[in-house]
């Protein structure tokens, strides 16, 4: 019998059940701060996305941005494997933990964790370990699956990364054993994060674009300094710098911004907001 890890914010971050949950990542969709439609997936598509950065908030605050990043994979065709970089919230586990067996649940299904892509990513990189316990209560990769699940349903594999230790070395490490585990698959990596967190909406935005253009010209060592030296209460910079080298290494050419707002932009309250941003980055 494999392992199965059930959802820690079914019901927190999403709805608990499927049909809610479908009806919510459909309004995603179709909000004025989403792409406007629901996404079709196009069996035909290039492939040209290899990585992606979206939030990972409760759905109702930043799921009409990390809507963006979906429709724009959904229109590039079907991805095999879906690496899915996320912060360590919980202080639970290993520095860097990857897990390499079992499947994920969440109310629409589950998903099988690609072991041999992981088994490649752990073997090539002496900084993760194989631990189970970083994942049992984080969120920032469970938010993911829903999304990938309602557009692919059970058509893609993944491997779920977390990061606690997220300084520069680490993430140059992480993001070459990726880009080999990768050399000869059709894959996506995905970062997930949240930027400026609780600050006011102007402020927010000001800093947080500044690192959004850092990624847009694929430069993960700017962002990175940009998040200390601003400084910008961003939770995920070594999933995005990560994802970065990696992509680099597997022949990415250009990032595109595809929308950036913030919890304001939902709530109407701006004094003290939790920036959002979407980017997908293509060969």
């Amino acid at each position: 019998m494999r392992k199965v890890r059930y959802p820690a914010v079914a019901g927190l971050f999403y709805e608990g059940d499927s049909e809610s949950l479908k009806r919510r990542i459909e309004w995603c969709f179709k909000h004025r701060l989403g792409p406007g439609l629901i996404p079709s997936v196009n069996e035909q598509g290039k492939r040209s996305i290899v990585g992606l950065v979206c939030p990972h908030a409760g759905y109702m605050y930043s799921g009409p941005v990390a809507a963006h990043s979906y429709a724009e994979l959904a229109k590039d065709g079907v991805p095999d494997v879906v690496v899915i970089l996320g912060p360590n919230h919980t202080g639970l586990g290993s520095g860097v933990s990857i897990v390499e067996s079992g499947y994920w649940r969440t109310p629409l299904g589950s998903v099988e964790v690609n072991s041999e892509v992981a088994r490649r990513i752990a073997k090539s990189c002496e900084v993760v370990a194989v631990d189970e316990l970083a994942h049992l209560q984080e969120h920032s990769i469970e938010v993911q699956l829903p999304l990938l699940q309602y557009i692919y349903g059970t058509r893609f594999s993944f491997v779920p990364i977390c990061m606690m230790l997220q300084m520069k070395d680490v993430c140059v490490e992480v993001g070459n054993a990726i880009a080999k585990a990768l050399e000869n698959e059709n894959a996506v990596i995905i970062a997930s994060t949240d930027f400026t967190h609780y600050e006011p909406h102007e402020r927010a935005c000001e800093k947080d674009v500044k690192v959004l253009k850092a990624i847009e010209a694929m430069d993960p060592d700017l962002m990175l300094k940009l998040v200390d030296s601003l400084p910008v209460s961003m939770c995920g910079p070594g999933p995005v710098a990560s994802m970065l080298y990696a992509v680099k290494k597997l022949g990415a050419k250009k990032a595109t911004i595809l929308k950036y707002a913030t919890s304001g932009d939902v709530t109407g309250d701006k004094f003290s907001v939790v920036g959002y941003g979407s980017v997908k980055v293509e060969k």
